[in-house]
């Protein structure tokens, strides 16, 4: 077989990302000379992996049940003793999303056509995360692929629920944020202006909260339409900006600061980061590959580039809890349960532990800013609301006193 020039991507023992080409005559052939180098490919293929604009994560629960589904039932037909093409077969007819049938069928194509599992699923990076090709590949590798899938079924069946309840959480406040803000935008607007029409033809004295009132929304809809075009060129201008590097890394630092939403989220961060690593570590991949890859999952970009020199710290052989103190990103327990996991040997149970207190915490977090929100919201809008509609009363006592 021909000798052929193939191009790489891969995460270095360090963590950080190598880009190369490396001859031979497969991409499997090829990635199996990185994996011996002490490389984990991430890419191999006859052309540069294209770049792709950086985005914002999208929370896409249909692909999120897809890939959730998928792990199940691959797990449970694996632990069965399916073979792993049967098995993937029988996935793609029980699938109920039309729109994911084909991907699972795809995947059984090029796995059929000479690649491991693992460089299939890398074939559809929309679906299947660094950390997921990287635990097949490690389940490959080690001939343990039945009980990697239990554990990502595990990994995406408790990320999944978190995430579910963090925006089932949130639903409430934000619909109630906009309702309100909607009913006075209808009343200023609308409203309010038949009261000025009644007052300017009338020529009657106009109580001091009415004037107020009806100089506001003169204002909004005098110049409403410039304040809408400026909230959204705004909007848009800031979307661009957090969409940079710099932009993002000053969005996150400044959302973990946010009262009680950022303890919250730092949570919900570390729950994540420690579900992540338990399963690698727990799968034998070394330490600092581990990190690698967990700073690709992890969204917020402040606590991620933290694992940068937590990774530095572990070559330098300090352990993972002391780096991860030193840091400053993580909640204070984290570093004490790692230490203990490293006193014990047991560190992939102690990341695993770790991953449920801190998916208690985050739901505890959430209740406790809804519980305050909630009612800080209600009653801000309640104030502007009562406010609008004792104006208008005044308003419509004073004509009847003159009419009288």
């Amino acid at each position: 077989m021909a000798v052929t020039t193939y191009h790489f991507k891969a995460v270095a023992s360090d963590g950080k990302v190598r880009l190369g080409t490396l001859n031979g005559e497969t991409e499997k052939s090829v990635a199996s000379e990185l994996r011996r180098q002490g490389l984990v490919p991430v890419y191999v293929g006859p052309a540069p992996q294209k770049a792709t604009a950086f985005k914002l994560p999208v929370w896409n629960p249909g692909k999120r049940r897809d890939v959730l589904f998928f792990t199940q039932e691959l797990s449970t037909l694996l632990n069965a003793g399916v073979p792993l093409d049967r098995a993937l077969s029988i996935t793609g007819e029980l699938t109920e999303r039309p729109a994911f049938r084909p991907v699972v069928l795809d995947i059984l194509r090029t796995l059929k056509g000479g690649k491991s599992l693992a460089d299939s699923l890398a074939t559809k990076p929309d679906y299947f995360s660094e950390l997921y090709v990287n635990m097949v590949r490690a389940g490959e590798a080690s001939g343990s692929l039945a009980s990697v899938f239990e554990r990502l079924a595990e990994f995406e069946r408790t990320r999944d629920d978190l995430r579910s309840y963090i925006v089932s959480s949130m639903v409430y406040p934000v619909l109630l944020s906009v309702v309100g803000l909607v009913s006075i935008f209808v009343l200023l607007y609308f409203v309010v202006p038949r009261f000025a029409s009644v007052f300017a033809e009338s020529r009657l004295p106009v109580p001091p909260m009415t004037k107020v009132l009806l100089d506001v929304s003169g204002w909004m809809r005098e110049y409403g339409g410039w304040l809408v075009g400026i909230v959204i060129a705004s909007l848009i201008l800031f979307r661009v900006y957090i969409g940079t590097a710099d932009g993002r890394l000053w969005w996150d630092g400044f959302r973990l600061r946010l009262p009680l939403l950022g303890d919250a989220l730092r949570k919900a961060e570390t729950a994540r980061f420690a579900r992540a690593m338990g399963t690698l570590v727990a799968n034998s991949v070394p330490l600092v590959q581990c990190l690698g890859i967990a700073r690709s999952i992890i969204t917020n970009r402040r606590m991620a580039v933290a694992l940068d020199s937590i990774s530095q710290g572990v070559k330098r052989g300090e352990g993972i809890a002391a780096p991860l103190a030193r840091s400053g990103q993580f909640p204070p327990l984290a570093s004490h349960l790692l230490s203990i996991g490293e006193e014990t040997g047991r560190l992939d149970t102690m990341f695993a532990r770790m991953a449920d207190i801190y998916d208690s915490d985050t739901r505890a977090a959430i209740r406790r800013f809804t519980a305050l929100f909630e009612p800080l919201i209600i009653l801000v809008l309640g104030l502007m609301v009562g406010i609008l509609v004792l104006s208008m009363l005044l308003a419509i006592t004073s004509i009847n006193e003159v009419a009288v």
